[in-house]
């Protein structure tokens, strides 16, 4: 059994970016902890009362894909490059020794969104391959209307990692309508239509009928 940490910077992004693999890793057995750093509403009015449903909403998605357990650390949305990176790092940091995570899945570094891009930041500085590190592997996914929209002129999204989801895609759409609050009508990115529209363009580019895509950021291997 595998003991997995998918950190996300807001409630939803969990879901846009490795539902199917979470559900997959629950099926293998494997423990998979979800932490959410910002709270995904600070930055929109009246977000006290959203920001406990956007809560309850991680929650029932988690509870979907067979989550072990959600922690919110509530960094204010959208602003989380006004937090010293430490600040962010040592919060990270005792949720890593307590659960001693091999796995972790976590942003890709080069975001339009600057939640995601710090946090990826912090994920990488908390998990220094330091002797007797619990983490062996990191996995960056792509969230839509954030990785496709980044400056052409900084890092690509260019996946080296692709898992076949067609066999949870059932758990994938529930997790996704848990978070209905948060889609958008086609064509816009984060629709129904373009997130399964997404799935087939990853999938068929490996000869699947659906796939979550990574970049592979850490791979540590015993054999060849």
């Amino acid at each position: 059994m595998n003991t997995v940490l998918v950190v996300a910077a807001h409630p939803d992004d969990e879901v846009l970016g490795c539902a199917g693999t979470i559900a997959l890793h629950n099926q293998s057995g494997d423990q998979v902890h979800v932490l959410f750093l910002a709270d995904g509403e600070q930055s929109r009015p009246a977000h006290q009362q959203q920001q406990s449903a956007r809560q309850a909403a991680a929650r029932a998605a988690g509870e979907a894909l067979g989550v072990t357990s959600v922690q919110f650390l509530s960094f204010a949305d959208n602003a989380m490059d006004s937090v010293p990176i430490l600040q962010i790092v040592q919060a990270i940091e005792p949720v890593i020794a307590q659960l001693a995570p091999d796995t972790i899945y976590t942003h890709f570094g080069g975001d339009l969104n600057i939640d995601h891009r710090i946090s990826y930041q912090a994920v990488l500085t908390a998990c220094r391959p330091q002797p007797g590190h619990s983490v062996r592997r990191i996995y960056c996914f792509e969230v839509p209307s954030s990785t496709e929209w980044a400056a052409q002129s900084g890092p690509v999204f260019r996946p080296t990692l692709f898992i076949d989801t067609h066999s949870v895609q059932d758990k994938v759409e529930a997790a996704l309508h848990c978070y209905a609050i948060e889609l958008r009508p086609f064509p816009h990115a984060r629709s129904m239509q373009a997130i399964l529209a997404r799935q087939q363009l990853r999938g068929s580019s490996v000869g699947l009928p659906l796939a979550e895509a990574f970049m592979i950021e850490r791979e540590l291997r015993a054999k060849p």
